[in-house]
């Protein structure tokens, strides 16, 4: 969703984007500034290839799970590809990069506390390999700055946009849509896809080298968000409250079920923990930087996104 948005904006603006794809490049695009290529982030050479005569670099790949089962693919490809790609940027003579990150980095299990980017993972401060992943991710790219890379990175709490709802933040837009009927008190962040794509490009066009962003337009609990959406579908909202206690339960049937099928459990013990969680993010560091940038509300962003996901469900 993130790379489909950054490409958008950036052919909106006239660039010419070389976009990497995995296994189905990006439908929806005709532009002949836009180049596509088959290029897995672990095929070193593929991915030299792919970076020659390239000015800047925008990092978006990676894998998210929560499933203790892919524990080694989602390390391999998060810190390794991430790894690769710093050291063919580094080859390549890359101007600058921009790494697409998450506040998972910098451990949200911090009750009380209001978070902000001198923050970083912990064992205490986190209970998810993902976030465990984007810090060692992370690390390579502040490897690369110390090799000469100019480089900036980004830190988005959850994304609000009209993605596949099959997979990522979306998610949540599917299960308040077939009215799902629980509901949590936790507290995130939430940001607009858009606004996303906007900062990065503003950054990369920027001077602002060898920094880390939090990206939120504002912290609201579980249960207004989907409350918003809800009311955005015309579906009833969510109505029985999540408690600590029935969290354990979930999980745990969750992973029973998840041994017999094979599939990936809907709630794991981290996912659940993360939900009941009141983590608030810090965002007025990058107002500080770009004084001239402000965020979409997000109400506005949940009622565009229903509305595009609803015409993508009515179309033939």
């Amino acid at each position: 969703m993130v790379g489909k948005e950054l490409i958008t904006q950036l052919l909106a603006q006239g660039n010419t984007v070389t976009a990497l794809y995995n296994k189905t490049p990006l439908p929806d695009f005709n532009s002949p500034l836009l180049k596509q290529i088959q290029c897995n982030i672990l095929d070193v050479s593929g991915l030299e290839e792919a970076m020659d005569g390239i000015a800047q670099v925008y990092h978006c790949a990676a894998i998210v799970t929560f499933s203790k089962k892919r524990k080694r693919e989602l390390f391999k490809i998060n810190i390794e590809g991430t790894a690769n790609i710093v050291n063919a940027a580094l080859d390549a003579g890359v101007k600058k990069m921009v790494y697409v990150s998450s506040v998972a980095a910098l451990g949200r299990i911090r009750e009380g506390e209001l978070i902000n980017e001198s923050m970083n993972w912990t064992e205490e401060t986190s209970n998810s390999n993902y976030g465990q992943s984007k810090y060692l991710a992370e690390l390579e790219v502040w490897r690369g700055i110390g090799e000469g890379l100019d480089a900036v990175i980004v830190n988005p709490v959850i994304i609000l946009g009209p993605g596949d709802w099959s997979s990522g933040s979306t998610q949540i837009f599917k299960n308040v849509f077939e009215e799902f009927p629980w509901y949590s008190e936790g507290v995130t962040g939430f940001v607009d896809v858009r606004d996303v794509a906007e900062v990065m490009i503003r950054l990369m066009n920027s001077n602002i080298n060898a920094e880390r962003f939090i990206l939120s337009a504002g912290n609201r609990t579980y249960r207004e968000i989907c409350t918003l959406m809800a009311n955005a579908f015309g579906k009833k909202p969510p109505h029985k409250k999540v408690t600590p206690g029935l969290a354990k339960i979930v999980w745990r049937l969750e992973a029973i079920k998840s041994f017999f099928t094979g599939k990936e459990p809907l709630v794991t013990k981290e996912t659940a923990r993360t939900a009941l969680t009141m983590a608030n993010f810090d965002n007025s560091k990058l107002k500080k930087y770009l004084p001239d940038f402000s965020y979409r509300q997000i109400d506005d962003s949940i009622i565009n996104s229903c509305t595009v996901l609803q015409q993508k469900l009515n179309s033939p």
